[in-house]
């Protein structure tokens, strides 16, 4: 695959690491840059931009990824096997909204999320059928025509992002629909708590974490990209799962924000993961509602593997 055809992440994502892979990268641990790596293994699977960037440049056998957000599953297996379907679905979603003028669009975008959300109970997500490329190409539109390009669920499961008022977002790339597919098609792809990853821990297992960032302050607390929350308590629960997995010899990376930013005295990750090795990389702050406070920040690389060493 050619660097200009090389798949890019098909949703924008609040927190997606495309823009930290090249620090990311050079943080991997030596034996999957060596082929000693035969499962790499995503449990909060979001944008996916990791998950690309190994997928074309590793010969790794097998990938497994994971989420608790089902909306996200089922688009990433819609892809996975009817790519040209959605596609299509997809077109005609674009050539229309690009047809209407300001207030039409909005107009439209609000009609097509509120069909999405009442007809959430009507799907079955074990099941292929369908109604789920209309609803994946719905996941992609909204995705892309949103305020800020965000992916929300409130308490009741529903998409609730506002309208963006972009002149000419892109909503069909079929190029790289179809080039994230082909990657998607050598992947098991499950629905579930980050927990259930734990029995795909072992040697030659690779596993990389992006869980939902602990907020830097009380006023900053986008974390639901699910219906769930993931306050401390769930940060503290993988912290205690990310020892049961080191312990069975997987190489593991987590990301997570660094409380350091705002607070010079908050060591919540440097108590939560005492003894594995945290190192700081830099970021741009892309969510936020006020332009002046998007600026560079760092975040936090947390493995069980020494970062300077490779691994």
């Amino acid at each position: 695959m050619t660097v200009a055809s090389r798949a890019r992440p098909f949703l924008k994502w609040a927190g997606g690491k495309t823009q930290l892979l090249d620090q990311i990268a050079e943080r991997f641990p030596a034996v999957l840059k060596h082929g000693q790596i035969d499962r790499y293994v995503e449990p909060f699977i979001g944008g996916g931009a990791v998950f690309l960037y190994v997928a074309q440049r590793y010969a790794v056998e097998q990938f497994v990824l994971f989420d608790i957000n089902r909306e996200l599953i089922l688009a990433y297996r819609t892809l996975q096997r009817a790519a040209d379907d959605l596609i299509e679905k997809l077109e005609a979603l674009g050539l229309h909204y690009h047809a209407l003028d300001g207030d039409e669009r909005r107009g439209f975008f609000y009609r097509v999320r509120e069909r999405f959300n009442t007809l959430a109970g009507e799907i079955d997500y074990d099941h292929f059928d369908g109604r789920w490329v209309e609803r994946t190409a719905q996941i992609i539109f909204l995705n892309r025509t949103c305020y800020n390009g965000l992916f929300r669920m409130n308490t009741k499961a529903q998409f609730n992002v506002p309208f963006g008022r972009y002149r000419n977002p892109s909503i069909c790339m079929p190029e790289n629909l179809k080039a994230v597919a082909a990657l998607l098609a050598r992947a098991r792809i499950e629905w579930g708590d980050f927990t259930d990853c734990a029995a795909l821990a072992g040697p030659g297992t690779f596993m990389y974490f992006d869980p939902p960032y602990r907020p830097l302050s009380k006023t900053a607390r986008f974390t639901a990209y699910s219906a769930f929350g993931f306050d401390d308590a769930e940060q503290l629960r993988l912290a205690q799962l990310y020892r049961t997995l080191d312990a069975a010899g997987a190489k593991l990376m987590l990301s997570n924000c660094d409380p350091l930013n705002t607070d010079p005295a908050d060591d919540f990750f440097e108590r939560a993961y005492a003894g594995f090795e945290i190192r700081r990389v830099h970021a741009s702050r892309l969510v936020n509602c006020r332009a002046a406070r998007r600026g560079v920040i760092t975040e936090l690389l947390i493995t069980n593997y020494p970062q300077t060493a490779g691994g």
